[in-house]
């Protein structure tokens, strides 16, 4: 994208960037504790099918003729296909075979990438304070991830969740920039619930299709439970609806280079979920790292 884009964030910009990093760190826990009772493809299916039931009766102004979902079709199963059908399916499948500290650390190269995406396919220069901000931003994840000592750091290891993880937030970047295209439908324009109800809906159609080569090669059944019931029921109201409708309305003020930053306060939430689940308080090394995800986002903003 060759337009201009937020110099400066707004506390309610910075909201609508904040929460959603922190809804997707509630879903990388859940979809770890339930990785053995639902198939990555198959957790990824049902919690858009769940999401699409919610977004129906907000959203019709997509199932209304003249509404363009169909004549553009092309425009809505691709942001469908990165969106809905890629990545959480990518990060399921990362976190069965990934510890949750590697999926995070590829994870925090999202700045990176999207400054890269931007650049070579959208035209979007690449300025020197972004790089900076990159910067910082990566060195708070990585003070996250190694707890604040070094040995942890380089004891990690490369396998293939991590290749996954790659791949899926290549995809992430490429979304968050079409999100920014002048090619919205008149119709939706503005309709948060309806705009998403058509990625939705087209997104449904790939993650149906991951979900049925899963099925073909043998992937185990459901192990139903309440609190498997209850994990479908939030990764596909707060991580799914909530997020991804915040997700988009904080790009279009910011842009898709800014909002990378935020992504990368998901690792730093996780940390301190898992704390809060595992009864630990914060330690200072949550402060250091919070001080330079937080400069990372300010210095790449101004």
């Amino acid at each position: 994208m060759k337009g201009k884009l937020a110099s400066s964030l707004t506390p309610s910009t910075v909201l609508l960037l904040t929460v959603p990093p922190l809804l997707w760190a509630g879903n990388a826990i859940v979809g770890r504790l339930v990785r053995e009772a639902v198939p990555p493809m198959t957790l990824n299916l049902l919690r858009w099918t769940i999401a699409l039931l919610v977004l129906l009766p907000l959203g019709r102004a997509a199932l209304r003729p003249g509404s363009g979902v169909l004549a553009n079709w092309r425009r809505y199963a691709l942001l469908g296909l990165l969106g809905i059908g890629m990545y959480n399916s990518l990060q399921y499948l990362a976190l069965q075979s990934s510890t949750p500290i590697n999926v995070t650390l590829v994870a925090s190269g999202m700045p990176v990438w999207m400054m890269l995406v931007g650049r070579l396919f959208f035209g979007v220069p690449v300025r020197g304070r972004q790089v900076g901000g990159a910067v910082l931003s990566i060195a708070g994840v990585l003070v996250v991830l190694c707890r604040g000592d070094v040995h942890q750091l380089l004891a990690l290891r490369i396998v293939a969740g991590d290749l996954y993880m790659i791949l899926a937030t290549i995809a992430w970047s490429f979304y968050s920039w079409m999100l920014l295209q002048p090619k919205d439908v008149p119709a939706l324009r503005g309709d948060w619930a309806g705009f998403l109800l058509a990625q939705v809906g087209y997104g449904l159609l790939w993650s149906g299709l991951f979900a049925g080569a899963e099925w073909s090669l043998g992937a185990h059944a459901i192990a139903w439970s309440p609190a498997v019931a209850a994990a479908l029921l939030f990764v596909a109201v707060g991580p799914a609806v909530l997020a991804f409708a915040l997700w988009g309305a904080g790009i279009r003020r910011a842009g898709p280079g800014i909002g990378a930053f935020f992504v990368n306060l998901t690792p730093l939430f996780t940390a301190l979920l898992s704390s809060a689940f595992l009864g630990e308080l914060p330690h200072a090394y949550h402060a250091l790292a919070f001080a330079l995800i937080v400069g990372g986002i300010v210095w790449s903003s101004r």
